[in-house]
């Protein structure tokens, strides 16, 4: 499960945080193996900016599940604060801390400066980061000038995140697991993980290519209540696509029906691999996208305004993939 934390017309920040604490538990009874939240700056319905702190607090509220980043945007952060805040996370909650990082600034360029991130990114940035990161969370060695503590020795599981060939490849020369991003940006799906399987080489963390495939889910009772509950989500898809970012709404019936047929392109391409409808169009749904990808593990988002429903169709989901 992958949780932007969304915070809902006419809801507040704290109860966003308590619907992702509550739909954790209902993931961890069902359970589901990850409860990953995601890092996103100044966007009025994400609650999730400080990833680390809703970590810990999630990891807190919960007895077994993983809890992890998905992920941390490590262009805005420096590598020994990162390795620091996740050490003591592993240190908190030994074998339950992922931590899962994107190359993405998560945020706007306006934002960026204010997150101090105003000097020029190159390519060779972020491989130099992951090295470090994984120096840093690793034993420490004799004459180790920078060491995390908490931190070394802690070797916190890291995953690369992306919806490019470019973490696909970072991914496979550093033998770790891989999810794609293709609950928003699915085009490139099937050329990233064929070129991380290809080109993967067996590593200390990982002897064989491991594949996570991000989902969109909407579950339902029928077809026709999991369309109108998904309207919710078509909503968030094309206040992103138009720039108009804002709260998770309520649903809408007949909400594509009333989009120009450029609007409703968009949103389908932004959403082509999600599954949406009941119990058998979901089975269905997940079967052929694993049939398709052969991935290891689904990362399910569910972005429903219901918080009840929504736990709801994380149950018919779970079951359907039983």
């Amino acid at each position: 499960m992958l949780d932007l934390v969304a915070v809902r017309e006419g809801g507040t920040v704290a109860q966003a945080i308590d619907i992702a604490v509550r739909t954790a538990r209902q993931a961890e009874a069902l359970g589901f193996t990850r409860y990953w939240l995601a890092e996103h700056h100044n966007m009025p319905g994400i609650a999730s900016s400080a990833t680390a702190v809703l970590v810990g607090h999630v990891a807190g509220q919960t007895e077994r599940i993983r809890v992890g980043s998905g992920g941390v945007m490590l262009p805005n952060h420096a590598p020994l604060v990162v390795a620091e805040a996740f050490g003591t996370l592993a240190t908190l909650y030994p074998g339950r801390i992922d931590l899962g990082l994107g190359r993405a600034p998560g945020t706007d360029r306006a934002t960026m400066r204010a997150l101090r991130r105003d000097r020029p990114e190159t390519e060779a940035d972020f491989p130099r980061d992951v090295g470090e990161l994984q120096r840093l969370l690793g034993p420490a060695q004799p004459g180790q000038a920078i060491t995390a503590v908490p931190g070394a020795g802690t070797e916190v599981p890291i995953w690369l995140l992306g919806s490019s060939l470019f973490s696909a490849q970072l991914a496979a020369e550093k033998g770790l697991p891989y999810a794609f991003a293709s609950h928003f940006a699915p085009r490139l799906l099937q050329p990233a993980i064929e070129l991380y399987r290809r080109q993967f080489r067996p590593s200390r963390a990982l002897a064989a290519p491991w594949v996570m495939v991000g989902v969109p889910v909407i579950a339902a009772p029928t077809d026709e209540e999991a369309s109108y509950l998904a309207s919710s989500s078509f909503q968030r898809v094309l206040g992103i696509i138009t720039g108009r970012r804002g709260l998770l709404a309520p649903p809408v019936h007949g909400f594509m029906a009333q989009r120009s047929e450029p609007e409703r392109l968009a949103i389908a391409d932004f959403l082509a691999l999600a599954v949406i409808g009941g119990p058998e169009t979901v089975r269905e749904g997940l079967a052929a996208i694993h049939a398709a990808t052969q991935a290891d593990e689904f990362m399910l988002v569910c972005d429903i305004f219901d918080a009840d429903l929504r736990l709801r169709s994380l149950r018919i989901a779970a079951q359907a993939n039983a």
